[in-house]
């Protein structure tokens, strides 16, 4: 039987549909990656995409902002994109104390990390330094600056990107920062067809991005938030997380397996990802949708030519099982 629950205070399957709909008004061919990043956003999470440059990375942070209101900002959530660099400084993120003249005193100026919508464009071209200070904004929900711990916005959303060529000169994310990030997704290239629908709209595609209506309101997005914390799991699919994540540490081509945070970071997920599919609890094909992106990043494998089937085998196995379970039947 179905679990019984009923969202309230707003229609989720509705307003998800509303906020899909309108990113991809922009964001063509793309329905999945689309998903799994509202996915993040309402799991209450942070995620890394890798690609080639081109493929709609940074559109899609600055459209899924710009389709949600908020105070400020001309009435959107407020939007912030840094540019990482090997230059860029940790005050560049979290701002600094300059003198105000007319008080005598210093002053804490805010740096782009006090936003909601964060995009961090090319994380990986920045030092250790500077990706620590963001570490602490996504794991704690806050900043440090000298003896002062500064709260940042109620909804506080990282999209992080990074090439995968052009890695001389870069700085690889530690393992500590990579499990902050509920899900790193490949954008992709689009398919012929949507590339040719791509390149006999541009202009259309253009104008949408700088005439986005707001569709959900900040207020909508922590309500959905809520819901999905509410969203039914059952105990068969926790035991299969647990045997996924338990999985990846005793795989003979894994030598770093998953850590319990991200079986909790998997759950969350679910739970979200449930909820944008239009229901209020989570089914079998959901872990087999989202695992390998909430996972593979994570790991740390022995034969990185096998890393693919290594993964796909422990999830397959535990996808097969719920399977035969028919857990709604």
């Amino acid at each position: 039987m179905e679990p019984a629950y009923e969202p309230a205070s707003i229609n989720a399957s509705e307003a998800i549909q509303q906020l899909i709909n309108q990113v991809e008004t922009v964001i063509r061919g793309k329905r999945h990656q689309v998903e799994l990043v509202i996915t993040c956003l309402l799991a209450g999470g942070h995620i890394l995409m890798e690609d080639n440059p081109g493929t709609g990375k940074t559109v899609l942070a600055r459209t899924l902002s710009q389709s949600i209101s908020g105070e400020g900002n001309g009435g959107h959530v407020l939007f912030k994109r840094i540019q990482f660099t090997p230059d860029l400084l940790p005050m560049d993120l979290i701002g600094t104390h300059i003198f105000d003249d007319r008080n005598k005193e210093f002053v804490f100026k805010k740096g782009p990390l006090f936003c909601n919508v964060l995009l961090a464009d090319e994380i990986n071209r920045a030092s250790p330094k500077v990706q620590s200070a963001l570490l602490e904004a996504m794991a704690e929900h806050q900043i440090t600056s000298g003896d002062a711990t500064l709260k940042l916005e109620q909804l506080f959303f990282a999209i992080a990107t990074q090439n995968p060529i052009e890695m001389e000169g870069t700085y690889p994310l530690p393992a500590a920062q990579l499990d902050r990030f509920y899900m790193k997704i490949k954008f992709g290239y689009v398919d012929e067809e949507t590339e040719l629908d791509i390149y006999r709209d541009y202009l259309n595609i253009s104008h949408n991005l700088t005439g986005l209506q707001q569709v959900l309101s900040m207020e909508d997005i922590l309500a959905l938030q809520q819901q999905s914390e509410h969203v039914f799991v059952h105990d068969e699919v926790v035991r299969a997380v647990s045997h996924i994540v338990r999985g990846t540490r005793t795989h003979a081509d894994v030598s770093l397996g998953a850590s319990t945070r991200s079986g909790i970071a998997f759950l969350k997920c679910l739970r979200a990802y449930a909820l944008i599919k239009g229901r209020t609890f989570v089914i079998e094909d959901d872990v087999k949708d989202i695992a390998y992106a909430v996972l593979e990043h994570r790991l740390i494998y022995r034969n990185k030519d096998g890393r693919e089937k290594a993964l796909d085998s422990i999830i397959n196995k535990e996808t097969d099982r719920l399977a035969k379970l028919k857990l709604y039947a």
